[in-house]
């Protein structure tokens, strides 16, 4: 079964997004950053979900990586699924916070549950079939939206829709230039067909 062990954030400056991640939400070693001076604008395709057992949980990480320096794209609020907000980082990845429970059943945590990486696909329906052919088992699939079987694997992966994810994210879908974003695997290295490039896990 086809496990992500990390995501590598391409930055400007790694030490800086090295201490913004460390203050906003101490992922460890799911999540690193390296240089790079790869031009992009805009929307870069992706977004990052931290999946957490309660709205309390979901306000503190959101306060503490505005306080670190990321910006609010949405403030975290009910909806029907549950509470949610949606934030850039300095380097400009979208980080999103979320939980379906509606109330708190104990005090605030740091612990987050899932990191969930949903990928925006110019055709969903062509890369699902990209990444079946790489091994990976289809788990959910409805519409624009795909969401793989990776019950062991530190990271999720799901597939959507350009403009529904960027919708979801709160940001213009327009973009271009490179996704700085490279995904640690075993079953790497390849590039998919948006152009979201997999790299053999390194330790």
């Amino acid at each position: 079964m086809t496990s992500i062990e990390s995501v590598t954030l391409e930055v400007p400056d790694p030490t800086v997004a090295s201490a913004f991640y460390a203050a906003a939400f101490g992922l460890g070693t799911r999540v690193r950053v390296r240089a790079s001076d790869a031009p992009t604008t805009g929307f870069r395709g992706f977004t990052l979900s931290l999946i957490v057992s309660q709205p309390s949980t979901v306000s503190s990480l959101i306060d503490t990586a505005v306080e670190a320096g990321a910006t609010t794209l949405k403030p975290a609020a009910k909806s029907l699924w549950g509470y949610g907000g949606v934030v850039q980082a300095p380097d400009g990845a979208i980080w999103k916070v979320a939980t379906s429970a509606k109330k708190d059943t104990g005090p605030a945590t740091r612990q987050v549950d899932q990191i969930v990486l949903l990928m925006a696909a110019t055709d969903v329906a062509a890369s699902k079939r990209f990444y079946v052919d790489h091994g990976l088992a289809v788990g959910k699939s409805f519409g624009k939206y795909v969401e793989f079987a990776m019950p062991s694997s530190p990271v999720k992966l799901g597939l959507y829709g350009r403009r529904a994810l960027a919708k979801d994210a709160g940001v213009s879908p327009d973009g271009t230039g490179s996704h700085r974003l490279a995904i640690g695997s075993d079953a790497g290295p390849f590039t998919d067909p948006d152009g979201f490039a997999w790299e053999a896990a390194s330790v």
